[in-house]
């Protein structure tokens, strides 16, 4: 077992308080979005072993996962993220294009999808999904959203959300939701936001999580949670965002189909540890709410273990480590504790 030191990402969506306190260091005025623990390009992580700093992908190889945490202030983009078929065929034409990887044009920088559960740390609220055409049919009738309801009983679902995001400005609705109004104040006229009211808004609470798959459209609208993702950074963009958005490619990879609850609810498998259910075989996720002592031994080549609060007694909060296949680390007292595995 060996101590990890994550990467900060500084993207102006970040909270300036959050991630700090996390780690227990001095604010600095600068927005802390995320803090990676992994082996990806964008943020490779170091080991801290008795002759200094090395490379977690020396130490323990590259992994497939990602692990990160996640403090949001503002709304994140409207997104989705692609399956590995459109990952390998959106990589290979950008390196055929000649897109440079540290372009902000760039859309594939890897060539893998991307699932990903977030759990949350704090309220963490979000929109997540489609309801059915009924649900938003009666929702606009409700609110006096005329138009975004007459194009999504003449056309569907997936040309109601072309034509809200392909022509614009907008004259948006006056009565909306307070989290929807946020969004209108920040993006005026901004067909995102009619896509937004024809999604589910869901606010968790610690411990609540959420599973997207790929195709899956969503956005993180404010709050602090635990992450963990295959190994990838491939974001689709659409809406809400300063960053390159494609229109185009967000309406080919995104499932513009009605979900039931994004919610995803962990099953207790153990004393204390609490496993979330995930669609996809690349990575798993185990909640240890530490009371007493516990050892987690390490059944995968690579797994990382992040105490999110509380002492644990070999990992406090904001603290992190690295297992091997067959290593252990000894937990006790009262704490948070989330351990992450994937496969090659």
């Amino acid at each position: 077992m060996q101590l990890l030191r994550g990467v900060v990402q500084h993207y102006d969506w970040g909270d300036q308080q959050a991630i700090p306190q996390f780690l227990g260091v001095e604010p600095d005025a600068k927005p802390w979005a995320e803090l990676w623990f992994g082996t990806h390009r964008g943020g490779p992580s170091l080991v801290k072993t008795s002759s200094g700093n090395q490379p977690l992908a020396l130490y323990a190889g590259e992994l497939s996962f990602l692990v990160k945490i996640i403090a949001a202030a503002k709304p994140l983009s409207l997104q989705t993220h692609p399956t590995d078929e459109q990952a390998q065929s959106g990589y290979q034409q950008e390196n055929e294009i000649g897109i440079p990887l540290d372009s902000p044009l760039r859309i594939y920088k890897d060539a893998s999808a991307k699932p990903e559960l977030l759990v949350a740390l704090t309220p963490f609220e979000a929109i997540c999904g489609f309801r059915t055409d009924q649900e938003n049919i009666e929702l606009c009738s409700r609110f006096g959203w005329t138009e975004l309801g007459k194009h999504l009983a003449d056309d569907g679902l997936a040309e109601c959300v072309r034509w809200a995001l392909t022509t614009g400005p907008h004259n948006l609705p006056q009565h909306m939701p307070a989290w929807a109004g946020r969004l209108a104040t920040m993006y005026p006229g901004n067909g995102g936001v009619l896509v937004a009211l024809l999604m589910h808004h869901v606010k968790l609470q610690p411990g609540q999580a959420l599973y997207l798959g790929a195709g899956n459209v969503h956005a993180y609208l404010g709050g602090t949670g635990f992450e963990v993702m295959s190994s990838s950074d491939n974001v689709v963009r659409a809406a809400f965002t300063q960053k390159n958005i494609n229109i185009d490619e967000f309406l080919n990879v995104a499932h513009l189909t009605p979900i039931t609850s994004p919610l995803v609810e962990a099953t207790q498998i153990g004393n204390g540890v609490w496993q979330y259910p995930v669609g996809t075989a690349r990575f798993g996720t185990q909640r240890i709410d530490v009371s007493g002592s516990h050892e987690v031994r390490a059944t995968h080549d690579a797994e990382i273990v992040v105490c999110t609060s509380g002492n644990a007694g070999a990992l406090t909060a904001g603290h992190a480590a690295v297992l091997r296949n067959g290593e252990t680390i000894s937990l006790s007292g009262n704490a948070t504790v989330f351990r992450t595995w994937g496969t090659r």
